[in-house]
């Protein structure tokens, strides 16, 4: 049987929302929304976090937290850092990112099912665009695109649009293709997680900048898992307020 850890990176500094995970969403802190709705789901959880207030707001609801450096440039050598630190013996590391307060269950079920196949190192998600959606949301640079093989690995990840339909106009290709939006959850085995933060950057990654493409380039094998379900993501102030309108129609306090 497969154990399994959840390690959710919280950074203090972020440019567009400086001291995001502790912003209140419905009276509580973002990481604690993101902590509750994820631990229930592993054998284990941690956030990793470069700040002292974080991991004292962590501590205060009864999580788990782990100190790790200021200086790593992705939430994947935080992670790495922090499975270290954990003292851990689990199989595979799920990296949830701590500004997804509602990341949905049967996400995280999807993202562990990968791991039936034995030929999968890494994982992740992808959902469908919606046929009908405006082309110019499934054109958007900020929403990576994924294609896949016929045993459901990840072939190439894009911020443009993939593949290109021949003979078609760009406004009529989400009806004659299903493109495919990335969902940025990963779990790696944990020996695959050591090797991959000792990489060097890759042409691809640093053209893109995309780090799941440093990965590919080294020839690793990342199992795409299919989601209906859309993530609601906090970014900035804005996206904040959004949040609270989403939390209380869940709710049921907006009709």
């Amino acid at each position: 049987m497969k154990r399994y850890i959840a390690i959710i990176p919280a950074r203090y500094a972020s440019t567009r929302f400086p001291a995001k995970p502790l912003a209140l969403l419905g009276g509580k802190p973002i990481v604690q929304r993101v902590y509750e709705r994820v631990e229930p789901f592993f054998d284990e959880a941690v956030v990793a976090t470069d700040k002292e207030e974080i991991m004292l707001c962590v501590q205060s609801f009864g999580g788990r937290a782990i100190m790790t450096s200021p200086n790593h440039k992705s939430g994947t050598d935080r992670c790495w850092e922090a499975y270290q630190k954990s003292g851990s013996t689990c199989d595979i590391v799920v990296n949830v990112q701590g500004d997804e307060p509602f990341i949905h269950p049967a996400q995280l079920q999807a993202i562990k099912s990968c791991f039936d196949d034995a030929d999968t190192q890494i994982a992740t998600l992808a959902k469908p665009f919606d046929q009908n959606a405006d082309f110019a949301y499934v054109e958007n640079p900020n929403s990576p695109k994924v294609i896949v093989d016929s045993k459901g690995f990840a072939m190439y990840f894009s911020r443009s649009v993939i593949p290109f339909v021949r003979g078609q106009e760009k406004t009529a290709w989400t009806r004659h293709h299903v493109f495919l939006k990335h969902i940025g959850l990963y779990a790696y085995k944990t020996e695959v997680l050591e090797a991959i933060t000792r990489l060097q950057q890759s042409p691809l990654e640093l053209a893109e900048s995309l780090e799941q493409l440093r990965w590919l380039e080294n020839g690793y094998r990342i199992k795409v898992q299919h989601t209906m379900q859309e993530t609601i993501g906090i970014d900035t102030p804005e996206d904040l307020q959004r949040a609270e309108i989403f939390l209380k129609r869940q709710e049921g306090e907006i009709i």
